[in-house]
């Protein structure tokens, strides 16, 4: 705890200085991550400083504060709208308060395949940045988080088996608190930094998320039954503010862009792979994963589809919801 409060004191005070600070012809680039150092999406973030110096000859520099060292989502996108920051890795819950388009990809079993995943993002990708790029924001690439599945400190395998359990909502998300609700749950709001305490404690005894997370973060250890039926992917995003990207010598940009994508390209298959695996490592402490039964699966679909059709309008456009839906089925169409 001593090293953690040291470590966002220094960080404060580090970001006390403008986010887009010249030193003769240098321009230093601020981003922050919830991702510990040492995890893929860190390294994802420091091969794109690392490939961003070396095109720009050491003119652009790139600073990254990892592990909530500057507090959740919400103070992130805060401190970039007053150029403490100049952005990073936000999930689609961080992108959300800047739009909402991209967070229809978070109804609940929606989408349920990563190929039903692809084919979304490469027809509504290029919308979602349009949107966001009106808000000031520009996205250097979309990245996967993983599959959300629901951890519990009890079994729970059926919908009507939901009363009692605590659940972790996002601070920031009241939306989210009511569809919780549905579902039967005892929404607690919080921070993520939060959540292992409150775990420890006893405040919530279940958390949405996905698996490569609940590992990394040791959120499982405290909660150790998983739901073998997907919420939803949780996407994200590398970006930067179109004042620290305009900062950026004009001539640096579209190299700038391709190196971001090709690591996006180049990590979205790992964390794949992570987030499948990092079930098995779970398990080997002490974790259970409970399957559920065709019918089982359908209820939870059903109640899932219920539940995002009374959310969409009041979170995300209408319109982009029912583009999702469509683009969903039409994808189940051809692949039976």
């Amino acid at each position: 705890m001593t090293r953690r409060l040291f470590l966002t004191l220094l960080a404060c005070l580090m970001l006390v200085a403008p986010a887009s600070a010249f030193a003769g012809d240098t321009v230093t680039v601020k981003w922050a991550t919830l991702a510990p150092e040492g995890t893929t999406w860190f390294k994802a973030l420091r091969q794109i400083g690392d490939k961003w110096q070396e095109i720009s000859g050491g003119s652009v520099q790139v600073k990254i504060y990892a592990g909530g060292v500057v507090g959740n989502e919400t103070a992130m996108v805060r401190k970039m709208r007053i150029g403490q920051l100049h952005g990073g890795q936000l999930t689609n819950l961080g992108l959300v308060d800047f739009d909402p388009g991209p967070q229809a990809i978070q109804a609940p079993m929606l989408v349920r395949t990563n190929e039903e995943l692809d084919y979304v993002m490469a027809n509504l990708g290029p919308t979602f940045e349009e949107r966001l790029a009106e808000k000031g924001l520009v996205v250097l690439n979309w990245g996967d988080a993983g599959w959300v599945h629901l951890f519990t400190n009890e079994a729970m395998t059926k919908p009507d088996q939901t009363k009692g359990f605590k659940m972790y909502a996002f601070d920031g998300d009241p939306e989210a608190v009511k569809m919780f609700e549905m579902f039967g749950f005892q929404p607690v709001v919080m921070t993520a930094t939060d959540v292992l305490p409150s775990l420890q404690s006893g405040l919530i005894n279940s958390f949405p998320s996905t698996r490569l997370g609940a590992l990394s973060l040791q959120w499982f250890a405290l909660s150790k039954n998983m739901l073998e039926v997907p919420w939803a992917p949780l996407m994200g995003a590398t970006v930067i503010s179109k004042d620290a990207w305009d900062s950026i010598p004009a001539e640096y940009h579209e190299a700038f862009m391709k190196a971001a994508r090709d690591v996006g390209d180049e990590v979205r298959g790992e964390i794949r792979r992570q987030d499948v695996k990092a079930v098995k490592v779970m398990e080997k402490f002490g974790l259970t994963v409970h399957s559920v039964d065709d019918a089982t699966r359908a209820e939870w679909q059903a109640l899932g589809e219920k539940a995002a059709d009374g959310w969409a309008g009041k979170v995300v456009p209408p319109e982009i919801y029912a583009e999702v839906k469509r683009l969903v089925a039409e994808h189940r169409s051809k692949n039976p």
